[in-house]
């Protein structure tokens, strides 16, 4: 198989056929297009101190790139995927495989990154396992994310956590005809992990002030904000960029919600920095990791931009659904019909240089 997440149609053939319904704790598991899980206790609802009623939301996220700062982005990833599904991220637990020519610091390091993020998100480390193997090459740092939604904040959920197909027609209606916004600027963490990782290379083209900006774009990778401010305003589904870049976004917030798209290439934001990095590796910025911005669907568009940019998030309108199943980019004249998310581009970039030094 190709390196990078595996295919949607290995994915349904070779996983989630194969996962049997055995708890009814479950209100919602694996599927496509949705990287968290809910659970619910005592009748399908926990209760806060204050009375709120909220689901239990969990999601996992790997990171295999050898690069320096792989569990800050781990973290990051994993609290992204439930900040997209109304969840707040409270807790995470790691587990890091490290080769055997791995040091202590190695490790230290590793865990300062995490905690990093922590600090940044305000949750905790619960706990996770280490160990040391023969199978890696580099280090393999997976973080599984744990938090709570509540029930009268959340949104869609008839179309987006069901996974009964009656539901997701049903959602499809719902869905057509609404807008589609982005947040802040795609291709954000491709474009950091670039810089750092290669700044040495692209120096001899471009000058530092460039290379550094790129590299200051990790300050940008939370989408906890955007989608706070989404849920408030009534958004009807949410889906963060990051494998794939914007297209691969796309493509699995169609197929999550059941609708086709349209998008005006021209509307995406992408900042100038990823354009000049991407060219520098013969990489497509629309493809690239895009951990940062975050894909919300809503009645009104220009309103969700508004009260995100009075907010100092930066959001574009970039497209809208409909009732059908083509997903369509438009680039003035050229009409390109998005297929099923290859592996993300960043993979075309050799890392390996820098293994014994990764984290």
């Amino acid at each position: 198989m190709r390196r990078g997440k595996v295919s949607e149609s290995v994915l349904k053939r070779s996983v989630l056929r194969l996962i049997k319904n055995n708890r009814v704790e479950v209100m919602k598991g694996a599927e496509v297009g949705s990287d968290c899980a809910f659970l619910s206790w005592n009748n399908g609802l926990s209760q806060t101190e204050d009375g709120d009623k909220g689901l239990t939301a969990l999601s996992t996220q790997t990171v295999t790139l050898p690069v320096k700062n792989a569990a800050y982005l781990a973290v990051m990833a994993a609290a992204n995927n439930l900040a997209a599904e109304g969840a707040e991220p409270i807790a995470v637990t790691l587990g890091v495989i490290l080769p055997e020519d791995a040091q202590e610091e190695l490790l230290k390091e590793i865990m300062k990154q995490a905690q990093r993020c922590c600090d940044d998100l305000r949750m905790q480390i619960i706990g996770g396992h280490t160990e040391v193997s023969p199978a890696v090459k580099t280090p393999v740092i997976t973080a599984t994310a744990a938090g709570v939604a509540y029930e009268a904040g959340h949104f869609g959920r008839d179309a987006v956590w069901n996974t009964d197909q009656k539901q997701v027609k049903n959602g499809c209606r719902a869905a057509a005809g609404m807008d589609i916004v982005a947040s802040k600027w795609v291709g954000l963490e491709g474009t950091a992990i670039l810089a750092a990782e290669k700044e040495e290379e692209l120096g001899r083209r471009y000058p530092m002030q460039i290379i550094n900006q790129a590299k200051a774009y990790e300050k940008y990778l939370s989408v906890a904000s955007e989608a706070a401010i989404a849920l408030k305003s009534g958004v009807y589904a949410m889906h963060d960029m990051r494998n794939g870049g914007v297209f691969g976004a796309l493509w699995e917030l169609s197929r999550k919600i059941g609708v086709g798209l349209t998008v005006n290439l021209k509307d995406i934001p992408i900042k100038q920095e990823t354009i000049e990095i991407c060219e520098f590796f013969a990489l497509n910025p629309y493809e690239l990791l895009s951990g940062g911005s975050l894909l919300m669907v809503t009645k009104n568009g220009e309103e969700l931009t508004k009260k995100l940019g009075d907010m100092g998030i930066s959001a574009a309108v970039i497209g809208r659904t409909d009732k059908g199943n083509d997903k369509t980019v438009i680039n003035q004249d050229e009409v390109r019909y998005l297929t099923m998310p290859s592996p993300d581009e960043i993979f075309k970039v050799s890392f390996y240089a820098q293994e014994n030094s990764a984290g």
